[in-house]
């Protein structure tokens, strides 16, 4: 791992973002199919699915890798090779317990799961075609945090494409296949599904043979003492319990907002079952444009935490509140776009990609789209105080934002007049709070507070111009093509994105909300800052 340690944290995020752009694509040619093939009340019995399945994938991988990469990357910076080794042996056989349980506990209970915990009983079948997934990604992410740890985010990214390019083509045709064959939406939305579990089985055969090719080119030299394996796999786990607490809670926030939209709809709002399944189908699709901006910065989470914490490790405590604040400001750069993108375009975007939705999708897409931004810099907080070694923090900030939430869903979603309108109204409030509690804790931890103003500021400007020229081009383009079919609101939602882009970069350039400094970062960075003039 030695030739990787020269990546720089934003060099790997870039490796990442790549690799998200490439999955997010996918994605898209993997769930927008499904949603159109399998209906809104069909789709519903996927995101159940994908909802169960994130608790326990949460539960068994959140917290761990991350405290894999911390551990991993602290042994790197000590020069202790055999301590990494051993890190990774404990972690290892960690991950491989604690996926089986929670595989088993899916396949096994997978009616219970559906029926008395989701109000959604047609699921079943699908959840536990998503069971054997849990522990091939927990076998995955036991090597992609040994990776992150030295700084090495190709393997990462490889086997994340794999992964979904797999899933994609396997579970979309086995989709086509049962519904072609009339076996019902309830197989169809299983079939799509059990092409997860295949992708997460090539990415585990890869993920392997990348790192035993790694150990026989580079043999290390072990002249460190390691640590015993019970002071490993104790220190393992006082670091990872926490982060997964704290990231479960997310997981179990979007299980509990199913659940409750699900059954406040039918026992409080008056709706029968199918007509809650349309409903909450169509709340489906808005998340899943709704998770964009989210995993775009996904990538960046994951290469700040061992930057701060080798820089910790250093004593380089003002390298380490740089990095923080430079996070925190490019997070906002790429997320505020993106979600005033969503919240504007939002009519257009549910009707170009989705053949047939409910009409309250667009309005709950741009109620999302403003959480997206929240959601972003919620994620950036979480890394940045987990890398500073204060991992219950962020689950404090998660649990007071969780109950505000189910206390949203519960009141809203149940008044018929505004039912799964409740929903995205409670994810916007939620991570509205856990954001604010976030901010107060990093002020306190951190030997220099983050600048607000100079973080958010600059990069809001530029999204609201940005947003204010989509609409005015959209509405124009509109005027002369029309916009009543498919094929024309793509046209013309084209037209828009492309002219939003060319504002936002034209204006973030004026307004330097990028700076040069920053494009040095960035592999090619420089050379692309002096084409454009960048100071």
């Amino acid at each position: 791992m030695a030739e990787k340690k020269g990546q720089n944290y934003l060099h790997g995020a870039a490796i990442l973002g790549a690799g998200v752009v490439i999955m997010k694509i996918l994605g898209f040619i993997y769930k927008v199919p499904i949603a159109n093939i399998i209906g809104d009340d069909g789709y519903s019995l996927f995101l159940v699915t994908y909802n169960v399945y994130n608790v326990f994938l949460t539960l068994s991988t959140a917290g761990l890798p991350i405290a894999l990469s911390r551990m991993i990357s602290q042994a790197n910076a000590e020069g202790r090779p055999a301590q990494a080794k051993r890190t990774f042996q404990v972690a290892w056989w960690t991950f491989l317990v604690i996926g089986l349980a929670c595989t088993l506990v899916m396949f096994f209970f997978n009616s219970f799961l559906a029926d008395s915990i989701m109000h959604n009983p047609p699921a079943a079948l699908s959840i536990r075609a998503m069971a054997p997934a849990v522990l091939l990604v927990c076998m995955v992410s036991a090597y992609r945090g040994y990776c992150q740890g030295y700084g090495n985010m190709i393997p990462t990214t490889v086997g994340q494409v794999l992964e979904v390019l797999v899933k994609v083509v396997v579970g979309l045709a086995l989709a086509g296949l049962v519904m072609s064959m009339d076996l019902g939406k309830e197989v169809g939305s299983a079939a799509a599904i059990f092409g997860v579990s295949v992708g997460s089985l090539a990415a585990l055969a890869y993920m392997w043979y990348y790192k035993r090719t790694i150990d026989r080119e580079e043999p290390p030299a072990y002249t460190d003492r390691p640590d015993s394996h019970k002071r490993i796999f104790r220190r393992f786990m006082r670091i990872g319990i926490p982060i997964a607490l704290g990231s479960s809670v997310l997981a179990i926030l979007n299980l509990v907002d199913s659940s409750l939209c699900m059954d406040r709809l039918q026992s409080a709002a008056g709706f029968s079952l199918h007509e809650a399944q349309v409903l909450f189908g169509a709340y489906g699709k808005a998340q899943t444009l709704f998770n964009l901006p989210a995993a775009v910065i996904t990538p960046l989470t994951i290469s700040i935490v061992p930057a701060i914490t080798a820089a910790i490790a250093r004593g380089d405590d003002d390298g380490a509140t740089r990095i923080s604040e430079d996070s925190m400001r490019i997070a906002a750069v790429l997320s505020l776009p993106m979600g005033v993108g969503l919240a504007v375009m939002a009519k257009p975007i549910i009707g170009g990609l989705f053949r047939v939705t409910h009409e309250s999708g667009p309005a709950l897409l741009a109620i999302l789209g403003v959480a997206s931004f929240f959601v972003c810099l919620v994620l950036m907080e979480n890394a940045i105080l987990q890398a500073s070694g204060k991992e219950m923090l962020p689950m404090y900030s998660m649990i007071a934002g969780g109950l505000v939430k189910i206390a949203v869903n519960w009141f809203l979603v149940a008044d018929p007049r505004i039912n799964i309108y409740g929903a995205p109204i409670g994810t916007l409030v939620s991570y509205l709070v856990m954001f604010v509690m976030n901010f107060i804790f990093m002020c306190v931890v951190l030997d220099k507070n983050p600048r607000l103003r100079v973080i958010v500021l600059r990069p809001l400007l530029c999204s609201l111009l940005m947003g204010a020229c989509a609409w005015a081009v959209y509405g124009i383009a509109a005027h002369f093509i029309g916009d009543a079919g498919r094929i024309q609101m793509l046209a013309c939602l084209a037209a828009a994105i492309l002219a939003a882009v060319a504002v936002y970069l034209v204006s973030a350039i004026v307004l330097r909300t990028v700076t040069q400094e920053d494009m040095r970062l960035i592999p090619g960075g420089i050379r692309l800052a002096r084409r454009l003039h960048m100071r």
